[in-house]
């Protein structure tokens, strides 16, 4: 046998192999830098982290964001069951998406926090999250919408915020569209007036700037009443 050849134990049979691994790697690196740019820099992300260490549920990067090779289909997702956010790391490739991704999924982070949701008995619990995820994380923005080539009039983002809630709960539970319909009208009304925690629904970076400056002010504001 000559020595001077290195031994690959027959993995050069599967050349992809390693080369999977390589990307993985890559993509895994590159979710990493644009999450701890999503939480440094933006808006909705600041705020959603400081209203959850707030009300006592401090959001660790390491512990709590998992970067993932994900199903074509989808960006990310919150496992209730490890308190854990899955970015989709070969989903994901520009540093707006990560922001909405990183947003949507801490809403339902906070409202793992907040309201104690049973996310897998309960479909009315889980469709409110989702509508409020849909809602106040940029995923009905007009800039979104736009890119999509997707354009209404009156009640647009209603209407997103509606098909999007929808969409969700029918990718994650084996349910029956009609009866998702009827769950999602059901809680629609209360659950998207729901702004918590921006006060407000933040269409875009400025709003959600104010939303998070008049956040980082409330005791203040009390304090002096």
């Amino acid at each position: 046998m000559d020595q001077t050849k290195q031994e690959d134990y027959g993995n050069g049979l599967f050349p992809e192999r390693k080369a999977r691994k390589f990307e993985s790697f890559r993509l895994n690196l590159k979710c990493q830098g644009m999450l701890q740019i999503a939480m440094d820099t933006s808006p909705h992300a600041k705020l959603l982290l400081q209203a959850m260490q707030g009300s006592g549920c401090p959001v660790s990067k390491d512990r709590h964001f998992s970067c993932e090779d994900c199903d074509g289909t989808v960006s990310g997702g919150f496992d209730a069951t490890v308190s854990q956010i899955v970015l989709c790391q070969n989903n994901i490739h520009q540093q707006s998406h990560m922001n909405r991704v990183v947003t949507h999924e801490l809403i339902h982070a906070f409202d793992h926090c907040r309201a104690h949701v049973d996310w897998f008995d309960n479909f009315r619990h889980l469709a409110c999250s989702e509508i409020r995820a849909a809602s106040l994380s940029g995923d009905c923005s007009f800039s979104s919408e736009a890119a999509r080539l997707n354009f209404g009039l009156k009640q647009h983002h209603q209407e997103c915020v509606r098909g999007r809630a929808l969409r969700s709960i029918l990718a994650v539970r084996k349910i029956d569209t009609a009866e998702a319909e009827k769950i999602v009208d059901e809680v629609f009304d209360t659950c998207f007036n729901d702004h918590a925690p921006f006060g407000r629904i933040p269409h875009g970076a400025k709003d959600a700037k104010f939303a998070h400056r008049h956040y980082e002010n409330r005791d203040r504001y009390y304090a002096n009443l």
